[in-house]
């Protein structure tokens, strides 16, 4: 199964992710992000110490708690600079309240060179859709770029 693809857009880029449930979807979907932005097969192909910056997220929907993790993921690979290449769920759990919660890692590597691609500007809310169908589910997403 495809991980993800890149779609037409008028102005920003748009891209659906997928995967075999709602976690993987989002993997994949930070996957597809950070390959906008950086260089991750450069990035994981150099040899320096991986290092896992933790994000943190809860939400009421999925697809709240996918654009408050992807939005987290670009403010700390954007504010810090980190040279990332790939993001892991550790756990979604629903909570007593109704909320999801979800935590998980950024794997970064520390090295020197820019890898910098494409400047994206935010993850926006507009056109973000998690469906889930028979076997899979997609996430749309937009980022402003």
């Amino acid at each position: 199964m495809e991980k993800f693809r890149y779609l037409p857009h008028t102005a920003d880029m748009r891209f659906m992710a997928y995967g075999k449930d709602f976690g993987e979807a989002l993997e994949n979907a930070a996957l597809a992000l950070l390959s906008i932005m950086l260089d991750i097969k450069k990035i994981e192909r150099m040899r320096a110490k991986s290092v896992a910056v933790g994000v943190s997220e809860s939400a009421e929907t999925h697809a709240q708690l996918a654009w408050f993790t992807l939005q987290d993921i670009l403010s700390k690979v954007d504010s810090r600079k980190l040279n990332a290449y790939s993001f892991r769920i550790i756990s979604i759990k629903k909570r007593s309240n109704g909320k999801m919660s979800l935590h998980g890692k950024l794997s970064c590597k520390s090295i020197p060179s820019d890898n910098a691609l494409l400047s994206v500007k935010a993850v926006t809310p507009h056109d973000l859709i998690v469906k889930r169908g028979k076997d899979r589910v997609s996430i749309n997403v937009v980022v402003d770029v």
